[in-house]
């Protein structure tokens, strides 16, 4: 059965349903679709179109039906002619005054508002994990980097909380873009809204929305929530790209800072000796595919004129995908992260003394002499070219320990174990 066949005097071609059909993917939205047409019902209810014994008769049946194989064209003609087929011709009246523009904007929206919940669920739980490590490890040194050279010792902990950070910002934009999308479309029609008497605010409420759409053109061809959704989660992965290649070169046989947990690592089919990080490349892989899903969501928005167009068909596989990939996805790296295992290696690699040059540098500083002097002094000490002369001889910073360096960094967002500490329990509490 198709909804749109009145003035066509044949059906249409395999060749074009093999194009056109979408119930292969938005059957994903079949509770949303439920969940609509339920509210629908009583909204119609409200404005005299349905007596209360339809209403009942509808909801009841609405309530029974079940998602199954169907050559349907898309999810809403499936619940359509499953729903005449439990009660007959009473099923027609229900898309009075409601276009499959709408309808599927309302799914689509309901169904985001759903799986910013699941984002927000599987973000706070790996930031979570991130942040008892923090308090675990909150005075373990380890070599900080810049570019990819070793910089100044930090702490573990405080390698956890940058992250955390990270991540903390994620919920903040996921939040943002659910509170921006929390409007109802249902009710604008096909572009023009319902000639019907239907109290929108009153509509948009029974769904769990916080208001309706303002504008009809705007509210069925608006795709903003989803584009928000896909740049959250591509950025989430950006993220979380960064943190797998810090791991990946930590658990490296070069770096030994760390060893990845058996159950969350793979081996070699050739190299008996192998422990390879897979979880953690798939990360990184799966960040550069989010990151065509967004670019390619985008692209198929900016030529689209008002107010609906077939290309929004489009919009749902990239969304759907990414919901799967994170399902997947963090709940593995939230284990990973909780069963990592360090190695003395780390705590060592943090007392080189290239590592406390800087800090021999600051003490000399602190002896009055200018900063820029003593930076040289001690790149001339480490590279064995100091001068002979006595007063240089005599200006060799007392050295100090790896513990003392991270100490002095007591200041708020600094690396001395007091303060990882203190920051990692108030971001713990912050994630409850």
């Amino acid at each position: 059965m198709t909804m749109w066949g009145g003035r066509f005097t044949e059906g249409p071609s395999a060749l074009l349903r093999a194009l056109n059909d979408s119930f292969a993917f938005d059957r994903e939205l079949f509770a949303e679709d439920v969940e609509g047409s339920i509210a629908w019902a009583h909204a119609l209810g409200d404005a005299g179109v349905l007596t209360s014994d339809e209403i009942t008769a509808i909801v009841d049946a609405l309530r029974s039906l079940s998602l199954t194989d169907s050559d349907a064209e898309d999810v809403h003609s499936f619940v359509e002619s499953t729903l005449r087929e439990r009660v007959g011709a009473l099923a027609g009246k229900l898309h009075t005054g409601r276009s499959r523009n709408d309808q599927v904007a309302t799914d689509l929206k309901l169904w985001l508002k759903k799986t910013c919940g699941d984002f927000d669920a599987l973000v706070t739980a790996l930031a979570r994990a991130l942040a008892q490590r923090a308090i675990d490890e909150a005075a373990t040194p380890m070599p900080g980097y810049t570019h990819l050279k070793q910089a100044e010792p930090v702490t573990f902990g405080h390698w956890c909380l940058a992250y955390v950070e990270m991540l903390r910002r994620d919920l903040s934009r996921i939040r943002d873009a659910r509170e921006r999308g929390d409007e109802c479309p249902l009710g604008s029609g096909a572009l023009a809204g319902t000639p019907l008497n239907i109290d929108r605010e009153k509509l948009a409420h029974s769904l769990g929305f916080a208001h309706a759409t303002a504008n009809s053109l705007d509210a069925v061809s608006d795709r903003d929530f989803a584009a928000e959704y896909l740049f959250c989660a591509s950025l989430l992965l950006t993220h979380i790209s960064r943190m797998a290649e810090d791991l990946i070169f930590f658990t490296s046989d070069e770096a030994g800072y760390a060893e990845l947990p058996d159950a969350l690592a793979t081996g070699s089919s050739r190299m008996p000796h192998k422990k390879n990080p897979d979880v953690l490349e798939l990360a990184r892989g799966n960040a550069a595919r989010m990151l065509g899903e967004l670019t390619g969501f985008l692209a198929l928005l900016k030529g689209l004129p008002l107010a609906y167009n077939k290309d929004l068909q489009l919009d749902k596989e990239p969304l759907f995908r990414a919901r799967m990939t994170l399902a997947l996805l963090l709940p593995a790296l939230t284990a990973l992260v909780s069963g990592l295992k360090l190695t003395p290696k780390m705590s060592e690699a943090a007392s080189s003394a290239s590592l406390l040059a800087t800090d021999a540098a600051d003490t000399l500083a602190a002896t009055g002499i200018p900063f820029r002097e003593a930076h040289e002094i001690v790149g001339r000490q480490l590279s064995g070219t100091a001068g002979s002369q006595p007063a240089e001889d005599g200006l060799r910073a007392r050295p100090s320990s790896v513990q003392d360096v991270l100490a002095k960094k007591n200041v708020f967002g600094g690396t001395a174990p007091e303060r990882v500490l203190a920051a990692a329990k108030a971001a713990l509490e912050s994630l409850s």
